[in-house]
């Protein structure tokens, strides 16, 4: 057997036979391996999923650039985009509400996406039955044609091969079903549902970004830097001809690859987990480096025996290359399971859509990155030991015995990286601190609404039976006056908004103009009759909305409190406003009420002012907007349990709208919950880390005490032969440790400054994912952190002063 195997396999049986040290070491490195693969799996099955499109590096989204990312397009703008040399195709997609089908099946309300002919080209992939949009069928009044997704086409169809060719009523209105599409395009379409053709006009004039996304295939080796230009050159130069140059002469569009656009959303808040399971691996690495070079100073009088018979380094080096195989192996195994527990608790509290088609899985990527860095990291540790062991070969070390230790000089490298693991624990204490107190602060926010004993649903009417604003509008005051009169109903009412957690919000901000001229923005909500009764929405001045508030009366307006408090100086009450409706002229309006402001994005992000107008007031424009993005929301305030009216409330509805499906009927409570989601997963893996952290400094510091003791036995026997009690030397250790300890909290304190910085920087980027507005200095977890990290470093030094409190002096004499 090579000699070099021998020395591999002495040590690994001299391991094995004391398994203490290997434990711990193993340990270590499993825990800081297990966060890192859990982030690593979490990350490459979201931001690293490669798109299931041919060539997706060549699939880019070209649009208008919001706050630095590159965002959706008017119908208007597209038209200067054709035929951009380097492009091979280009399509324009659009999500849309939801539409009513009907036919081979009960009626059901789904997902609908428009899209133009060129999509399909643009993403490299073709229908798996049937055909593509024609010509015809993609513009206005062509005939009418839908296509499956592939999940509509399993669940509703069971996936029949014969589809094709056969009708369907979509919104009332026959179409036939000419194509179903391949599995990855549900990446687009909210998870499945129908395709129906954009069919623009020749020349729109449609200014309505309304999620209009422009997606194209550039030609092989085309940099998108080019593309993105002439993008840019030319929107800017369409401006400038509608006369529109001065504020266009800036680049306000580009481009970006499609992966990127649709993963912008989750990227805070997973590079925030990866900072965080990044910072847990280094202070494993650096407690794994700490343990080895602990475990040198066990054979300091073998190293020095070997080198005075003439071994050379490489030789001296084996033992240690030996454990810290046994060490690597040993920690991705360990951390890979620890990994596998993580992501099965994981994958329930992962939202779906940052998985746009992806699966959290465990594969062979996630085993090399396991042992990739298990193994080089131990391998690194071991040999740094033995490097920083060489000043033990001396005549000393054997005149000692192998008593002496290593030395105040290898000690100091020792306690060096104790402050380091405590530094940034301190870090990452801190900003977990940071977000609990921001997510505790939301916790205990009044929302300004009651969501208790609240069931809504969702009704988007069928286009065919209420073709206009006003008979949806009809529509819906007859079937809140049937809900009113179900037993257990003490109130009804209709939005287009509710209070809360969902809809697009930014696409219903309206400009406001005051009697002094003075603009701003502010939501727009359409609302029902009860609508404030029903959520307990305080009255603070005037009156809400009643029966007498109809079409044709004066237009009438209650705003929210913050809304008149920033622009009327908290009275508002008989102001006369103009709204912007999006089309046509400014209409005046009457503000009548005041009411309480609501969170709209939850309780973790800013409030926004809010405007609502009765909805029999809305006009059939504004109206029709709204309506292409999302559905009408019923609100009921029932008795008892919420759970319990599914059956009760569908049939309700089929009496006063009979064929009409409705979706997503759910209590206002879950509702809620859902606004906290995203924040709390970022408390519970980012606390999780923190104490993951926690542990292994304290970990990390009880291993340099423990030793340190042991290496300063005589010595400490010594003092006790003089006189020494053994309180004193409990001081004398617990004070070397907590100096330690205090280095490590002010150098912590720096780092947990420098990484609020950059958390008070993503505030905004991570309110949209659930975390919500984050300040650079939160004194009250700032000292929290300080208190736990100084009582668990008290507390590891606190049993290897005992011991130093326990030698017997005799022994320290004998072995003068």
């Amino acid at each position: 057997m090579p000699i070099w195997l021998t020395e591999i396999w002495h040590s690994w049986r001299s391991s094995l036979r004391r398994p203490g040290f290997l434990l711990l070491a193993t340990g270590v490195l499993a825990l800081g391996i297990g966060a890192s693969v859990a982030v690593f799996v979490l990350i490459n099955g979201t931001l690293l999923q490669r798109l299931p499109f041919p060539q997706a590096s060549r699939v880019v989204v070209l649009g208008k650039i919001f706050s630095g990312e590159v965002g959706p397009i008017s119908p208007h703008e597209y038209q200067f985009l054709k035929n951009i040399p380097g492009v091979k195709a280009l399509g324009l997609i659009r999500p849309g509400s939801v539409a009513n089908i009907s036919g081979a099946g009960v009626p059901q309300q789904v997902p609908v996406t428009y899209m133009d002919r060129g999509m399909l080209p643009a993403l490299g992939i073709q229908p798996i039955l049937g055909r593509n949009f024609n010509a015809a069928e993609d513009r206005p009044g062509g005939p009418p044609v839908v296509m499956l997704s592939h999940g509509l086409w399993q669940r509703r169809y069971g996936g029949a091969r014969d589809m094709v060719g056969h009708r369907m009523l979509v919104e009332g209105r026959a179409a036939t079903i000419i194509g179903v599409l391949p599995k990855g395009l549900d990446t687009l379409s909210h998870g499945g549902g129908i395709f129906l053709p954009l069919a623009l006009p020749a020349a729109s004039r449609d200014y309505d970004h309304s999620g209009h996304m422009a997606i194209a295939r550039l030609e092989a080796g085309v940099p998108i830097r080019s593309i993105a230009a002439q993008v840019d050159a030319r929107e800017r130069a369409m401006y400038r001809d509608m006369g529109m140059g001065g504020h266009w002469d800036r680049p306000q569009f580009g481009a970006a690859t499609l992966d990127v656009t649709l993963h912008r959303g989750e990227r805070p808040l997973l590079m925030l987990f990866t900072a965080s399971a990044a910072m847990v691996l280094l202070i494993a690495l650096v407690n794994l480096t700490n343990l080895m070079l602990l475990r040198t100073l066990s054979r300091t009088h073998d190293i020095a025996v070997r080198h005075a018979l003439g071994a050379p380094f490489l030789r001296l080096l084996l033992p240690a290359v030996g454990e810290g195989l046994l060490v690597g192996i040993g920690g991705a195994f360990i951390g890979m399971a620890l990994a596998w527990g993580g992501l099965a608790v994981l994958r329930q509290r992962i939202p779906v859509e940052w998985l746009h088609g992806g699966q959290i899985t465990v594969g062979a990527m996630a085993w090399l990155f396991a042992f990739a860095v298990a193994v080089i990291g131990a391998l690194l540790a071991a040999w740094l030991g033995v490097w920083r062991s060489r000043q033990a070969m001396g005549v000393d070390t054997l005149r000692e015995g192998g008593r002496s230790g290593l030395g105040l000089r290898s000690g100091r490298l020792g306690r060096a990286l104790v402050v380091a693991q405590v530094a940034m624990a301190v870090a990452l204490l801190s900003s977990a601190g940071v977000i609990a107190h921001s997510l505790y602060v939301a916790s205990r926010t009044h929302l300004g609404f009651s969501s208790d004993h609240i069931l809504t649903f969702e009704l988007a009417p069928v286009k065919a039976h209420y073709p206009d604003a006003a008979s949806i509008q009809a529509m819906s005051q007859r079937l809140v006056q049937r809900l009113r009169l179900m037993p257990g109903v003490t109130g009804a009412a209709v939005t287009t908004n509710l209070p809360t957690g969902d809809g697009f919000y930014d696409q219903f901000n309206n400009r406001v103009e005051t009697a002094g001229g003075k603009q701003f923005y502010a939501q727009l909500h359409g609302v029902g009759n009860g609508f404030f009764r029903v959520f307990s929405i305080a009255r603070y001045q005037g009156r809400v909305f009643t029966h007498d508030d109809t079409r044709g009366s004066e237009p009438v307006a209650v705003v929210s409190r913050d809304l008149a408090k920033k622009y009327y100086d908290g009275d508002a009450v008989g102001k006369l406003i103009k709204i912007d409706m999006n089309e046509g002229p400014a209409i005046p309006v009457r503000i009548v009420g005041v009411v309480a402001s609501t969170y709209q994005y939850g309780p973790l992000a800013p409030m926004q002012p809010v405007l609502y107008v009765p909805l029999v007031q809305m006009p059939a424009s504004t109206f029709e907007v709204v309506q292409k993005i999302e559905p009408l929301r019923f609100a009921l305030h029932v008795q008892g349990r919420v759970a319990g009216w599914r059956v009760a409330v569908q049939k309700a509805v089929a009496e006063v709208v009979p064929g009409q499906p409705i979706s997503h009927l759910r209590a206002m409570r879950a509702i809620v919950r859902q606004t906290t989601a995203n924040g709390h997963l970022s408390m519970w893996l980012v606390s999780l880390f923190a104490s993951l952290a926690l542990l292994l400094a304290v970990a990390g510091l009880y291993a340099v005490m423990a030793v340190a003791v042991a290496s300063r036995e005589r010595e400490f026997g010594t003092r006790m032969a003089l006189g020494a009690s053994p309180a004193r030397l409990i001081q004398l250790v617990v004070r070397g440790g907590m100096y330690q300890v205090a280095i490590g909290l002010v150098l912590g304190m720096v780092l947990a400054w420098g990484a609020a910085r950059v958390l008070a920087h993503m505030s905004e980027a991570l309110s949209v994912t659930g975390v919500g507005h984050i300040d650079q200095v939160d004194p009250l977890a700032w000292v929290l952190v300080c208190v736990v990290l100084a009582l668990a470093g008290f507390a590891a030094c606190l049993r290897p002063a005992w011991r130093a409190s326990r030698v017997p002096p005799m022994r320290a004499l004998r072995g003068e």
